[in-house]
């Protein structure tokens, strides 16, 4: 069971996973047009570094020995769900979620991911992309907290790995809100 805190966010944890040139992995969504990084959420005496390890085994099929985490944004970064997302008849209600970002560098070979690797796949198709690309991709209401675990992570990996930010105007937006 996840867990749902008092104002209504479940907390979650997200993967930003790159490569040794800086690119990051964006998974497809079984049956839809959307990516996303690989996230998932956290269950009762689970804690976020364990989340992690699970989340990642069970959407890409990598463990432990395949990566080496690079660091975590410092707290949680918060989203809400648009109001036609909310299921109101589960309790208690989930209004967003709350998640803990991690930085992993793959230390393996990419062709080690799986999408299978678990009974129920939220991925079928993977893509490597620049790092601010992730930003566009993602469904809208999740856009400020990517910029911001972007923004956060971007300087544990090498300067030449990371350009600037993009000067699209959605980001600029976005940016100035973090």
């Amino acid at each position: 069971m996840d867990r749902i805190d008092s104002q209504g966010f479940r907390a979650n944890v997200g993967i930003i996973l790159s490569d040794e040139s800086g690119l990051v992995l964006l998974g497809g969504r079984v049956g839809q047009p959307g990516w996303q990084f690989p996230q998932g959420g956290i269950r009762w005496r689970e804690s976020p570094v364990q989340a992690m390890y699970r989340e990642l085994g069970e959407e890409t099929g990598l463990g432990a020995r395949d990566v080496e985490v690079m660091g975590t944004t410092r707290g949680w970064l918060h989203y809400r769900l648009p109001e036609r997302y909310i299921r109101r008849d589960t309790q208690p209600l989930c209004i967003g979620q709350k998640q803990r970002w991690f930085l992993l560098r793959l230390r393996s070979d990419k062709a080690r991911l799986r999408a299978d690797a678990s009974s129920r796949p939220e991925f079928d198709r993977w893509r490597w992309v620049s790092w601010w690309q992730p930003v566009e991709e993602v469904i809208h209401f999740k856009r400020r907290v990517y910029l911001s675990a972007l923004m956060e992570l971007a300087p544990l990996l090498s300067p030449v790995q990371v350009p600037p930010p993009p000067a699209w105007p959605a980001v600029r937006d976005l940016a100035d809100r973090v």
